[in-house]
């Protein structure tokens, strides 16, 4: 038996525009830490940078968890907090090891599986709640070439199941990312010595304990290069300029 917390009520919904959005509406309502919201659909899924996205129904899971943690010193490295609890479990439900990619993905290989988004509320200086929102394709959707799914007869409630314990534990910890998850990311980062195009032009050179992705880039008139830690923006690889692996 476990000893992390599972989730303390679930809401299951049909189709909702977005399960942040509902997770926000209860937490504002006074909804305990570790209420979950999980959806067969979604009609306007949130995403990074103000990104929205349709999810078929059935397709995955899709979900978000409300948490109300005292101490907000871990909320920076949150998202990859998470992607790393999650990457172990959805391992025994996927074809391959699960792989990260800075600052909320989950990849297979070279293709998307899901996504991490975390929103936080505050009442002044004080957080009041965070709504953790979590995608995952059980099925790759049709109009994504890029996606990927897990393997095929996997039970939603089998990995919401399992997952959510981990997401719970994963909001427990608190402060910077500590040498085991250091060496975590590390073990499944799929961009480290690969070539980006955004948020800087340069060589992925992987993450800070802070959360910050670390990227070489050249000096100006060939004088070498330097690592510039990036806190904001998306990762985009550029994918025909190759690797110093």
């Amino acid at each position: 038996m476990s000893d992390r917390p599972a989730a303390t009520h679930i809401v299951r919904l049909e189709e909702v525009g977005s399960t942040l959005d509902v997770a926000h509406q209860l937490a504002a309502a006074g909804a305990d830490a570790g209420t979950l919201i999980v959806a067969d659909a979604q009609t306007a899924g949130r995403g990074r940078m103000g990104r929205s996205w349709r999810s078929e129904r059935g397709a995955g899971i899709w979900l978000t968890l409300i948490e109300r943690p005292r101490d907000p010193s871990g909320l920076e490295v949150l998202s990859l907090r998470v992607g790393l609890a999650l990457a172990p479990v959805l391992d025994a439900f996927a074809p391959e090891p699960v792989r990260l990619k800075w600052p909320n993905d989950l990849y297979l290989g070279e293709r998307k599986l899901g996504g991490v988004l975390i929103e936080a509320r505050w009442r002044e200086q004080n957080l009041e709640w965070l709504a953790i929102g979590v995608g995952i394709n059980l099925r790759p959707p049709a109009a994504e070439p890029n996606a990927i799914g897990l393997r095929d007869g996997v039970s939603r409630d089998e990995v919401v199941d399992r997952i959510v314990p981990a997401i719970r534990a994963a909001v427990a910890q608190g402060g910077p990312l500590g040498k085991e998850e250091m060496a975590g990311f590390a073990a499944r980062d799929m961009a480290s010595g690969r070539r980006c195009a955004e948020p800087l032009l340069g060589i992925v050179r992987g993450i800070s304990p802070s959360g910050a992705l670390r990227v070489e880039v050249a000096l100006s008139g060939g004088k070498g290069s330097r690592v510039t830690e990036v806190r904001a923006g998306s990762l985009v690889l550029d994918e025909g300029g190759g690797s110093d692996r």
